[in-house]
């Protein structure tokens, strides 16, 4: 860690973090921060001293009302603690997110229309010839390997699945280099820029370059995919537009409570701030 990076470090850790008056610890907050990667330790403090500033904020008011814990299990048979109990039961009582109405999921369905659709699908073979991505001689000598085979290729294709069970690394190589139906992101960026390349029968002319060594991939077929018709996805938009609903309306909540409350250390999204960001069904 460089000089710098601890100067500003040590500099947060003498910032006293409190919620009226409620010192929230040091040592508690270094607890948090793995729970929130951030660019920078310093951003990952901020954010770890900001959750628990918040948590704090509801457990004050929960127990202002007068709440009393009853924690719940979930589907894994864990148990809450009674903070969390607490949490949750305000956040019950207090916090009323709008549902969204037909036009709105409508709306939305229409502003964004191609992330509603079935998967493109693939039926592609390929030959692995691996190597470590660190082992520069490795490399040198895969991506000269699969130019060999490329050249071959060119002239005697059939033999494709024959020189699979041959050279390639791969499972699949068993079976001829079969890789069977595959999608986006079921290969690494670069296999799957080279499948959306080539036309189904076409094979790469050049090596294609992954983290596991170099490749040459066959398009054997491709299923190109369809727009999915609003009926079909109208209850996943429900259940994505409620949540984000709730999420903003939770927000607002605790700016409001922030703002009545005595806040040092760290600062959090005013009313005003939530205001100009828009509300839950924009």
């Amino acid at each position: 860690m460089s000089c710098s990076v601890k100067s500003v470090l040590a500099g947060a850790n003498r910032t006293t973090v409190s919620v009226n008056g409620v010192v929230i610890p040091h040592d508690a907050i270094s607890r948090e921060v793995q729970y929130h990667p951030a660019p920078t330790p310093v951003a990952a403090w901020t954010e770890a001293a900001c959750a628990l500033v918040v948590r704090e904020l509801l457990l004050q008011e929960s127990r202002r009302k007068g709440l009393s814990p009853e924690p719940l299990r979930d589907e894994k048979g864990r148990l809450e603690t009674d903070e969390e109990a607490l949490i949750r039961a305000l956040i019950e009582q207090e916090v009323v997110a709008p549902e969204p109405d037909e036009e709105t999921c409508r709306r939305y369905y229409e502003q964004n229309r191609a992330r509603f659709r079935s998967r493109d699908l693939f039926e592609a073979s390929h030959i692995l010839l691996a190597a470590h991505a660190e082992d520069a001689a490795a490399r040198d000598a895969a991506r000269r390997a699969a130019a060999e085979l490329i050249a071959q290729l060119r002239d005697k294709p059939h033999m494709f699945g024959q020189l699979a069970e041959a050279y390639s690394a791969c499972p699949s190589g068993k079976s001829g280099g079969n890789l069977g139906q595959i999608g986006p992101g079921d290969t690494t960026p670069e296999f799957e820029n080279a499948l959306y390349r080539l036309v189904p029968g076409e094979m790469t002319q050049e090596p294609v370059e992954t983290r596991y060594g170099f490749h040459i991939i066959r398009l054997d077929r491709r299923i190109d995919g369809r727009e999915l018709p609003f009926d079909l996805v109208h209850d996943r938009i429900v259940d994505y537009l409620s949540e984000r609903s709730r999420r903003v309306a939770i927000a607002q909540y605790v700016a409001r409570l922030a703002a009545m409350s005595d806040v040092r250390g760290v600062s959090l999204p005013t009313p005003a701030d939530m205001r100009v960001s828009g509300g839950p069904m924009q």
